[in-house]
């Protein structure tokens, strides 16, 4: 797992690295800076286009100097633009006179924001205005505002961002301008606020570099916040037994399905299979039944008395994990049995969808679910769960509260679904893609999720994992479908090539 940081974090690691390595601060910017060029160079190979970087008088313009005086001595067209200050930093000021001695003439003083209107609408701009260490707003009046505003409603040919688009707080909640950046190349970490939904305008993407910075401060240092890289995926993986048989790999039970709904339970059943469960029973209203047996022969299905709905769930120790919640619906009939299930089943489970609504008209209910049991909420399902929020980092704690109050583990789906633990602990996806924004992927996840429960992973490894699939398998759709036309269906046929990436 990387672990995020806190701003302060950030700052120590970076002094902890100059202390102990040891390495001079203007070393680690070099660092940096080439780091940053190594990317660069990939992304925009075209050295014809030019590029202006616009520079602020901290570090982060500081970075921006080295990497212009990088990239002009690999012959691309370079202006740099720097903000007046009173002060410089240190590093910033070193930079700064290597870089007049050879291109004094492309180093340019921002005076007002008129010049904008005469770059080339083909630039690429590098923002280096402000770092991490911004502490608040850019002030509307500012010299800052109008450039970042301006730079924002010309619609250059790409504008990427160092460390951080200028102007976002990397921990907190923006509540003013900041650089809409195309692609942000960041150092070591992510910040959580390139996780949160709000700040899509302005990290579209990033890409983590790797600078160095001391293995030594990074390991021991505490973190509540995560983002879940292949490597940690990798190691939590079991392999398959060379003499294994089906009982080996668990049995699940999935309830799912009403009148309108039995896709739900065909598409959380068939991923259930493909992520490597042994064997999985369907409990469906008895009009699904010839629908499950047809479309997916490899499942088992227990129809439900009733036709069209739900009326009983089985609460028995048969079954290795189970999962309620795809297109069950709210009757009254299976609204009883879900209670009931809830009052007799003592091991972990799953919830989904309508078993959440279920949940939100009877909150009582929450005190009496299993430790570590796994809630898979869409943003909507968890306001009706825990209520409403104001901005995305107030939703970030009302989350990790709720798992700690309730013990259970949250899946908050979505753009780097968040999964927080019974300690509060949460962790950010890195895979998927918006083409999975489509009816029924959900379900699918559910069924993922399921498998691994089954299979005996830990309750919080098998939402780690079936997240990181789930979201794997969508972008291995992407390989023969487009955003527009993928299908819930298109992920678990690529669950197998999702499996073979890792």
């Amino acid at each position: 797992m990387i672990k995020i940081f806190e701003t302060e974090q950030i700052k120590e690691a970076d002094q902890y690295t100059i202390k102990h390595e040891p390495i001079s601060s203007i070393q680690l910017m070099e660092r940096a800076a080439n780091a940053f060029v190594f990317e660069f160079l990939k992304d925009f190979p075209n050295k014809n286009i030019p590029v202006s970087i616009f520079c602020g008088n901290g570090n982060n313009g500081g970075d921006g100097l080295a990497i212009a005086r990088i990239l002009l001595s690999k012959k691309y067209k370079v202006d740099i633009f720097i903000f007046y200050a009173v002060k410089y930093s240190i590093d910033f000021t070193k930079n700064l006179s290597h870089l007049q001695k050879k291109n004094k003439k492309q180093i340019h003083y921002i005076e007002n924001s008129n010049f904008i209107e005469k770059l080339p609408i083909n630039s690429i701009i590098i923002d280096c205005i402000f770092g991490t260490g911004l502490t608040q707003s850019i002030k509307q009046d500012s010299i800052h505002y109008q450039i970042i505003e301006k730079i924002n409603d010309k619609k250059f040919y790409k504008v990427v961002s160092v460390d951080i688009p200028s102007g976002l707080f990397s921990d907190k909640h923006t509540n003013g301008i900041a650089v809409k950046s195309c692609k942000t190349y960041t150092f070591q970490f992510p910040k959580l606020s390139f996780l949160m939904p709000e700040n899509e305008n302005y990290v579209s993407d990033f890409n983590i570099l790797n600078i160095g910075l001391n293995i030594g401060y990074i390991s021991k240092t505490k973190t509540k916040l995560y983002f879940i890289d292949t490597v940690s995926i990798q190691k939590k993986l079991h392999q398959r037994n060379k003499y294994a048989h089906k009982g080996t790999y668990g049995h699940a039970n999935i309830i799912a399905g009403s009148y309108g709904k039995i896709g739900a339970a065909v598409l959380s059943s068939k991923a259930c299979l493909r992520t490597g469960c042994g064997l999985v029973t369907v409990h469906i209203p008895s009009c699904g039944y010839e629908i499950l047996q047809t479309l997916f022969p490899e499942s088992m299905c227990n129809a439900d008395k009733n036709t069209k709905y739900i009326s009983s769930i089985p609460a028995d120790d048969q079954y290795d994990a189970v999962a309620i919640g795809p297109g069950i619906g709210m009757h009254a009939l299976t609204r009883k049995a879900f209670e009931l299930f809830l009052k007799k089943y003592k091991k972990p489970y799953i919830l989904d969808a309508d078993a959440l609504n279920i949940l939100s008209k009877k909150k009582s209910l929450l005190k009496i679910i299993p430790l570590n049991s796994i809630l898979t909420p869409h943003p909507k399902e968890f306001e009706r769960l825990a209520g409403k929020w104001k901005n995305d980092f107030e939703r970030l704690t009302l989350q990790q509260n709720f798992s700690k109050k309730f013990k259970v583990i949250i899946v908050l789906k979505g753009a780097h679904t968040s999964i927080s633990d019974v300690n509060g602990d949460v962790y950010f996806n890195s895979t998927g893609n918006p083409g999975m924004a489509t009816a029924g992927s959900g379900d699918v996840l559910t069924g993922i999720i399921t498998g691994f429960l089954a299979q005996q992973y830990s309750p919080l490894d098998s939402a780690i994992l079936g997240v990181y699939i789930h979201g794997l398998a969508g972008d291995k759709s992407l390989e023969t479908q487009s955003m527009e036309s993928m299908i819930a269906s298109d992920i678990i046929t690529n669950l197998g090539n999702a499996f073979k990436e890792i």
